[in-house]
This record gives C-alpha cells, structure tokens and sequence, in this order.
C-alpha cells in the first residue's frame, strides 16, 4: 500500500410649490390617496401569491447570490429570504430575521419543516461576541418506550405514533426574547398571509406532491390541503392553508402558550390523539429549549460555533476537519486525491458519530473527547491509504446508521453583524404523512431519528443503544448549522438540509471556499461525492438542477476513485446547502456607531449569500 503522497504539514424628485389653496388642495389630497394606497400595498404585500413573475412589492432576487454591507438572508425558498431581509430593513436584529423566515418556510415548505417540528439554531451576538445554542430539537412523549414499535415497525416512521413532541415554537420564542426588537405578531404577519391568502406552488414542492402523492391523498388533512378538488395541486397553482394561518394568528397574539398550554395545543393534542398518537396536553407543557453555549471548534484555522449533541454535525465536521489537517497543506486537498482522502476520513467520521446520543440522558463525554481530539484524528489519518479504499469492517463501525432525510436551513447576518444560522426540519418529506386538520400543522416523524433494540437494518450491525427512546429524550441529528471566525470576526455563516448526507455537504461547501479557494457561488454548486459507510458506495452528483444547470461529479474524478476500490453510484440531489461569507479587502470599519451604541473591535466587510439552485432558494438582501 501506498503511503500519504503528502506527510508535510498542511431618481431624483423635485416638488412644484402653488399658493392657490384649491391647487394645494388638490396636491394634497392626491398625496393621501397616494399614501393610503401606497399603506394598502405594504400591508397586502405578503399576498400576492406569485411575486416570482409579477412586478409586486415582494422583492425576489433572480439570482443564486447577493451581496450587501447592510444585511443578506439565504433561505431555501426565494419569498423566505425576502421575508427575512424586510424584517432586517425594519431594524430588526438577525433573530427577528429568523423567526419570519422560519415561519414563512414553513408554510411555503411544509413538507420539510414547520412548527409541528423541531430546530437548531446557533446565534452569535456582534456586540458581545457571545454564542448562543439553542436547541429546540423534537422530545420523545413521556409514554413513548424503548419496545413501543416492536410489533409494528412501520409506524415508527409513518402516522401518528413517529411524533415527537415539537420545539420550534418554544425555540424561537426563546431567542426573540433575549434578542428581539420587533414584535412578535409582527414576525408572524408573512407567514399569515401566505397560509391565508395562498402561496404558489414553486418547483421543489411540485416534485415532491408528485413523488409522495399515495402519502398525501391517504391522509384527510394532507388530501384536503394539496387535492382541495380531488386532484392534486400542480406547480404554478395556488395552495391556501387557513387553518394554520389561524392557527399562527393566535399563536401570534397570544404567543406560544397558545400552544404549548392553550387551546390550540389541546385542538392538537385531539387530531393526534384521534388518529392513534400519543401526544398529550402534559407532553406540550413539559417541554423545555435547551439554550446553551455554542460549541467551539478549530476547523484549518477558523472557529467554528455550531451546535452540541445530540447534534453530530459539529463533532463530525471537528474530527473531518483534524484528519484532514495532518496532511499539512491545502494542495493535499486538490483533486482527485484530495476527494479520495475526504471521502476515507468521513467514513470513519460516520463510523464513530453513532456513538452519540442526548447528553442528558447517556454519557458520551469519551466520544465527544475523541472526535474534537487532534490525537486521536491522528490515529485515524494513520489508516487512510492513497491508493486503496477497504471493506466496511475496516472502519470498525459497531453501530447501524440512521438515513434520515428532509429538513430546511438558512443562514442571516444583519447590518451590525449579528448572525444566525438555523436548520429546521420535520423530518422526513410531510413528516408522519398527517396533517391536523384543526390546526393545519403537518405532523414531524421524528421519532424514527431513534434507534431501537428490535430493529434490524440492511447492514446487519445492531442499533446504538445510546440513541435508545426514552420519555423526554431527543434523537441524535446530522444537523450541522454553523457560524464561522477568523481571527475573531464573523468570516461566514453555513448549514445544510438532507438528513444524514447534511455533514458531508457542509464540510465540502467549507473545504471548497475557505481551503480550496473557490467564490462562494462555486462552492456551493460544485459536485458532492456522499460516501456510504456499510457499503462501499459512493453517491455522486448526476442531475440537473430546477434552474437547469447540469451538476455532475467529473469523469476523472469518478474514474479515480473507482481505480481505488471505491463503488461509484450516481444519485440526484442529496442535500441542499445555503451560505453567507464576508469579505473585508474593501470595506473595513474597525468602530461604526450603531443606534447609540459604540460597537468597537467589528469589522464590516461585504456580505456575499448564496441559495443552493438544487431547491427553490434565492438570497436576498438589504
């Protein structure tokens, strides 16, 4: 076997004055009209229904990236991100940003997210440089049990049974507390207006409606909101969802004790209960945000704020990024080569993040030791040949893997730098398959994220027992929504959707951009291999994309890979990734006065944000 080729550290207005009291009249009562059509049109701008061909007041970027110095959103959906930058044009802090975008994603997206499911979300603070994690993950319900799917192993992942208790709601209440400056009503108005008045139906949904049509149309709710008239909705038609615009109405006056303790939960709690759940009013006022410090790590000389278990992207990405560091230069990474040696050092990533589970519930602190320790990766780095791939008992995998899927990001930065990253997510596509009629939330599946004694997979290992149900417990993730430093300014913010594929796609965006050098818009849409660790596939790019561009791994690259061993299989969009970077080579202000405070030691350099073109995301920006 060949060793490491590489062993050396790595319009201008004028007004025309009259003194005749009936011209000024006339003058001014066209200026009320015109104000008062002009305030009908901002309070209806969230209703117009197709603002992606129309010349409407909701302003759509047309392209995947923008750049600004005030403020950028990249959402996963165009209308989300402009909600999101309209409420930083508010004055509103990057939170505020969020919570809009969050709702409005899930109502345009609901087949991957929305307030029936549950999120991560990182935020740093410009002013402080303080870090905060808050997880709002899905909790197991306190009857749920270790055996609960044993004769029946299908409702694990379909139908009422797979829910977990939802976060999101609490989530974004909690950051908006302790960040917000809007109103929380006024976070919700989009959102409202999309459910209430309609939103079009954009490509990515399209597909999906057509993919999971048996699922939709064996579940009322689900049949009534996207086959209202017994067929289903086509891309370009018009969806209405006024039970949860309703439901987000009262949420939004009342907040989320509405739903945690308050009659929209107990309507809840009844359509799940009906349809063979077991959620209960108890469950929904138990639940708790965990908000924590930011977890730290050193990726090729950038810190890297993400998420704490039961996340695993941010350990998954710590321990890619210190076997990859031992290659001790960035040409290591170039190349075929380079993709050969990623792929071998995420296979042994994804042996060992199995390893994981909620923290509050088993002791993971060796594992978390090992995958953010240099000497360790070391040891791993000491495995992986340049000219050989091995079977998949050489990566001592000793757990099943979960294949997950599904799930929404975006990424925000306002104009004071403050920046927020968040993944979203109810699962699998249209979660459980159930729609609480009452209510119109789309029930989350995310019961199956857990592993179970009993259950037998197709890599014949058995189920991580660290990842067990237990009453109150959160299942392991592959979310991965980071915020990125150099030299203690804010160099990036990044996350993915996609369920398991999400870690090997943000670590190929940050290798692309801040290793190998390419514009942020290249990293993004540059090909991604996803290595499978129980077999020895590895999932290519083959496929075009919405906006017709073609997106596939190179000939030679394929042909390099598969000379070591490794099983080529090409595979469609795997994951979806957004990205915001920052650039200072023009723009530096060292202090920027900022409302009335002073805020010293922050640099503004220009805001570049890019939306993956493999989902239906734009940018936008302030």
């Amino acid at each position: 076997m060949v060793r490491h080729e590489m062993e050396k550290p790595l319009l201008k207005a004028t007004h025309n004055h009259d003194t005749n009291h009936k011209t000024r009249g006339i003058i001014v009562f066209s200026l009320l009209a015109f104000l008062t059509i002009t305030c009908l049109a901002i309070t209806s701008n969230w209703a117009r229904p197709d603002p992606l061909t129309t010349n409407g007041k909701v302003r759509i970027q047309e392209s995947d990236i923008v750049e600004s110095e005030k403020g950028v959103v990249a959402a996963d959906d165009a209308r989300c991100s402009e909600v999101g930058a309209s409420m930083l044009r508010q004055g509103g802090h990057a939170v505020d940003a969020a919570v809009a975008t969050a709702l409005c994603v899930g109502v345009v997206n609901n087949m991957a997210s929305g307030i029936g499911g549950g999120a991560f979300m990182v935020v740093r603070s410009a002013l402080t440089s303080e870090a905060l994690a808050f997880d709002m993950r899905e909790t197991a319900p306190a009857a749920a049990s270790q055996n609960m799917y044993e004769n029946d192993p299908k409702t694990k992942s379909e139908g009422p049974l797979s829910m977990g208790v939802p976060g999101e709601l609490a989530g974004l209440h909690e950051a908006w507390k302790k960040y917000g400056r809007l109103p929380w009503r006024t976070l919700f108005q989009p959102a409202i207006q999309y459910a209430k008045n309609g939103f079009q139906i954009y490509p990515y949904l399209s597909n999906y409606l057509t993919k999971y049509e048996s699922k939709i149309m064996s579940d009322p709710g689900l049949r009534q909101l996207f086959a209202p008239s017994g067929k289903m909705l086509k891309l370009g038609e018009i969806c209405y969802n006024k039970a949860l615009a309703k439901t987000l109405t009262e949420v939004a006056e009342y907040g989320p004790e509405v739903f945690y303790s308050g009659s929209v939960g107990e309507k809840l709690v009844k359509d799940v209960r009906d349809a063979g759940g077991i959620l209960t009013m108890e469950d929904l006022r138990n639940y708790r945000v965990k908000m924590t410090d930011a977890l730290e790590i050193d990726v090729m000389g950038y810190k890297m704020l993400g998420m704490p278990p039961p996340s695993s992207g941010t350990l998954g990405l710590a321990l890619v990024g210190n076997i990859l560091k031992n290659y001790g230069s960035t040409k290591a990474l170039e190349g075929a080569l380079g993709l050969h040696r990623l792929t071998e050092a995420m296979k042994h990533m994804l042996a060992i993040r199995m390893n994981l589970g909620d923290p509050a519930y088993v002791d993971i602190s060796q594992y978390v030791s090992e995958m953010t320790s240099p000497s360790f990766a070391k040891k791993i780095w000491h495995k992986i040949y340049d000219n050989t791939t091995f079977p998949p008992e050489y990566y001592q995998s000793r757990w099943s893997q979960l294949q997950d899927n599904g799930t929404s990001h975006f990424c925000i930065v306002d104009g004071e730098r403050n920046a927020v990253s968040l993944t979203t997510t109810v699962n699998y596509a249209f979660g459980a398959g159930v729609l609480s009629p009452s209510t119109g939330i789309v029930l989350n599946n995310e019961m199956d994220d857990f592993s179970t004694p009993t259950e037998v997979k197709s890599d014949k290992l058995p189920p991580a027992p660290t990842n067990f149900i237990e009453p109150g417990k959160r299942p392991l993730s592959a979310m991965t929504p980071l915020i990125i430093l150099k030299d203690g300014q804010l160099a990036g913010v990044i996350g993915g959707s996609g369920g398991s594929n999400i870690i090997a796609a943000v670590t190929q965006v940050l290798l692309n951009h801040f290793v190998l050098g390419m514009d942020p818009l290249a990293a993004v849409q540059s090909p991604r291999v996803y290595p499978k660790l129980l077999t020895d596939d590895v999932n290519y790019e083959n496929v075009t994309v919405i906006d017709g561009e073609h997106i596939e791994l190179l000939k030679e690259r394929r042909v390099f890979l598969e000379e070591r061993g490794h099983h080529l299989k090409a595979v469609g969009v795997q994951a979806i990734s957004q990205f915001i970077v920052q650039k200072f080579e023009n723009s530096i202000h060292p202090s920027r006065k900022i409302g009335r405070k002073s805020v010293c030691n922050v640099n503004y350099g220009t805001l570049t944000a890019v939306s993956d073109p493999r989902k239906d995301g734009k940018p936008a920006a302030v």
